[in-house]
């Protein structure tokens, strides 16, 4: 076992967090700043979580998260550690947020500056699709400003506050399109299909399908339209900057610690077991996805924590292969769509457990978008959507579907070499392996349904003591969402170490402050 070591004071409150993910990261970085002595806890030799990487002949290629978003969640995570954002990892601002490829040959590329996206609208489909455009994004614009406070930033958002706040504002119910599915609301918005193809793939950033999903999921497209930033080196690099920051704010990290069984005491949690070693603390905090502590994996008393997540259906998951080449064909940048002919195929196949044969394909070449240009060897992401499976037996089609995928990328323009192996990929089955009771899921529960949102877990859990942060916790998957899950439960443990200290006469506060 790893230790980062930090010295023991007797007189703080002590914490855990299980998970080292950004949310464990960023909830352990606040809690060491706001006067608790902080413990994080990882099963595995890295921090990061599902920011992770693998080797390759190029040197570690990203594996998971791609680019940053909402940069603001990370500038005001850095400013609350009293550093900046900017002296820690270099981003890259990008111009183009995307290029697209249809297999009819049409290309269109999404940028920065939504008039720019304009007017590519404009050459791509014509002036009706550029209007069309304008009017989706000022509408998706509405949307994410009038839910960013009571849903997102809010700690447990409730129905019975969120439906006489959207009744007061017509204009906002027309905007959520309420009965509609995301693909029937684009399918009214925009007079090209292959528009309504593009922005119905936003759906898949929180492991959707946009038949299913509400129409209010459009406003993910804010998320990137607000900015788009590379990071040097690979996102790993943004975990490791955490990391060491939440490191000189005193947070002893532990890796390859498994943690066994969460303890509870009295309906409350005071510690975890690691084999035979016992951590007692006064705050525990899981950072992982809540469906393990509903299953009872670590301990039956936990089973009453995010019963949902036992019987929802879960998020899809993906194929994702992480190698290096030397690509020749159509110009890349740093972030490529190649779509399937037949969306509507692709996302029935999906929602049924199957993999489509025509998949989507997401290709991030990670040297591009950079300062300078990319080396003779590259470094590629590529990821397809894949139906999340109860399983960890490797599949068996695997070669089959490999070279499936890499005729169609060909057919498309583009080829690599050398052409990397099936043995690339990583799998369901992997991400199963790797992150224990999520059943190989990468967003949690699913967010179909109009109420999905509001069906996933809070920070606040039963047990006293017991909190919850991560992509599987409101306010959702995604990297900035993660991280304010973690703002939520650290800004809720502290105000319970406050009111403990203040309400026990002989209790030493240490220090407590919110920095």
């Amino acid at each position: 076992m790893h230790v980062s070591t930090a010295p023991l004071v007797p007189d703080r409150p002590r914490a855990i967090v299980i998970g080292a993910g950004v949310a464990g990261l960023a909830a352990a970085l606040r809690l060491a700043r706001g006067g608790m002595q902080v413990t994080l806890l990882e099963r595995h030799a890295h921090a990061g979580g599902k920011i992770r990487t693998l080797p390759s002949a190029a040197g570690p290629v990203d594996a998971g998260p791609t680019v940053l978003t909402l940069r603001h969640v990370f500038d005001e995570l850095f400013a609350a550690a009293g550093a900046q954002l900017d002296d820690h990892v270099t981003l890259i601002p990008q111009g183009i947020l995307a290029r697209h490829f249809w297999p009819d040959g049409s290309r269109l590329d999404l940028h920065a500056d939504a008039e720019a996206s304009r007017a590519a609208i404009a050459d791509f489909a014509g002036p009706q699709a550029a209007d069309d455009f304008a009017r989706f994004h000022a509408r998706t614009a509405t949307l994410f400003k009038a839910f960013d406070i009571p849903m997102m930033q809010a700690p447990a958002p409730r129905l019975g506050a969120l439906v006489p706040y959207v009744l007061r504002q017509p204009r906002l119910i027309r905007a959520m399109a309420p009965l509609s599915t995301l693909n029937q609301s684009l399918a009214r918005q925009f007079s090209d299909p292959r528009l309504a193809q593009l922005f119905g793939r936003y759906a898949t950033y929180v492991g959707g399908a946009p038949h299913l999903s509400p129409a209010i999921l459009s406003l993910i497209w804010q998320a990137e339209a607000a900015g788009v930033w590379v990071v040097k080196g690979g996102m790993h690099k943004l975990a490791e900057a955490m990391a060491k920051l939440a490191q000189k704010a005193g947070v002893e990290i532990r890796h390859r610690a498994h943690v066994d069984e969460i303890r509870v005491t009295g309906g409350r949690a005071t510690g975890v077991t690691i084999g035979e070693t016992t951590l007692e603390a006064d705050a525990i905090l899981y950072a992982g996805d809540p469906r393990a502590l509903a299953t009872g994996s670590m301990g039956a008393a936990l089973k009453v924590v995010a019963p949902q997540t036992r019987s929802l259906p879960r998020s899809f998951s993906a194929r994702v292969h992480s190698f290096a080449a030397t690509p020749q064909g159509v110009d890349l940048t740093h972030h490529n769509v190649f779509f399937g002919a037949d969306p509507d195929r692709e996302f029935r196949d999906l929602a049924a457990g199957r993999l489509p044969p025509d998949p989507t394909l997401y290709l991030c070449a990670e040297d591009r978008g950079q300062t300078t240009a990319p080396p003779p060897l590259e470094r590629f992401e590529m990821i397809s959507n894949a139906p999340a499976t109860e399983t960890e037996t490797p599949p068996k089609d695997l070669d089959q579907w490999h070279h499936q995928i890499m005729q169609k990328i060909a057919d498309m323009g583009l080829a690599f070499t050398p052409t990397p192996p099936a043995s690339t990929m990583t799998t369901p089955q992997h991400f199963a392996s790797l992150f224990p009771q999520t059943l190989g899921a990468l967003y949690g529960q699913t967010p179909h349904g109009l109420t999905a949102a509001l069906r996933r877990p809070t920070a606040q859990t039963p047990i006293k003591g017991l909190w919850l942060a991560g992509g599987g916790t409101h306010p959702g998957a995604g990297v900035p969402m993660a991280t304010l899950s973690a703002r939520h439960a650290a800004e809720a443990i502290l105000r319970a170490q406050t009111s403990t200290s203040m309400s026990a006469p002989t209790a030493t506060p240490g220090g407590m402050s919110t920095g």
